[in-house]
């Protein structure tokens, strides 16, 4: 990520408790940095930490209604120098969006998107993209993968693992457990680069979206980055 985004992404790293969490503490995990000398392990550590914001963020904004403490951290992002960057420039209007949104509106929003009446807008699961189904074959592949690497789903949650949110918190979590970015890429290509850039599109023309369009726009130029960023095994 360009630095002049780097200081306005200071969200909290941790990612919030939500669809999964840790279950194995010991599960196989092996250092990002390889010979890459001080410099470059410092600026490593520094892009994964805005990595792993970016994933907790927007999993903070796909898991519920964003509450007025979220918006006021999203808030921040107003502040990206907009240029020909399309990453910078979703930034910066997901900012200005979330300094003008109210938390009541965002929960009809919301609503409508993803709950309705028997079905929302959009269907946020990564079997309904792949198959046309919910809780099919690419959940139970999803749900060996996370127990291999030491995740499940949280206690108290009714929400399937393939949601969009929960496969942002897994990266979040992946990344700031120490995860390699091998693991970290291989995760991505078998949950996430298949059905992340189709969701984001439909969302951004969702007819109930108005705030989630700026949402919509930075997931899409997030994805596009952290693709390509995965693909460099840096």
């Amino acid at each position: 990520m360009k630095s002049k985004c780097n200081e306005t992404m200071s969200m909290q790293t941790q990612t919030p408790s939500g669809i999964v969490d840790r279950v194995r503490d010991d599960a196989p995990k092996f250092s990002n940095q390889r010979g890459r000398g001080e410099t470059g392990d410092r600026d490593q550590a520094t892009e994964n930490q805005y990595r792993a914001v970016a994933y907790s963020m927007l999993a903070a904004l796909l898991r519920n209604p964003p509450e007025q403490e979220v918006l006021n951290r999203v808030t921040g992002l107003a502040d990206v120098i907009e240029d020909k960057d399309e990453f910078a420039v979703a930034m910066s209007m997901l900012g200005l969006s979330a300094r003008a949104a109210r938390p009541l509106e965002l929960d009809d929003e919301f609503h409508a998107l993803f709950i309705g009446i028997g079905r929302g807008e959009l269907v946020p699961y990564g079997s309904w993209y792949l198959t046309g189904f919910l809780m099919e074959k690419p959940l139970g592949v999803l749900r060996d993968d996370l127990a291999a690497i030491g995740y499940q789903r949280s206690d108290g949650t009714r929400e399937p693992e393939d949601h969009v949110a929960a496969l942002c918190e897994v990266m979040a979590l992946m990344i700031n457990d120490g995860h390699s970015l091998e693991q970290q890429r291989l995760f991505f290509d078998r949950h996430i680069a298949s059905w992340f850039g189709t969701f984001f599109r439909d969302l951004g023309e969702a007819k109930s979206a108005v705030f989630y369009r700026s949402v919509a726009r930075f997931g899409k130029a997030f994805f596009d980055f952290d693709k390509q960023y995965l693909a460099m095994g840096v």
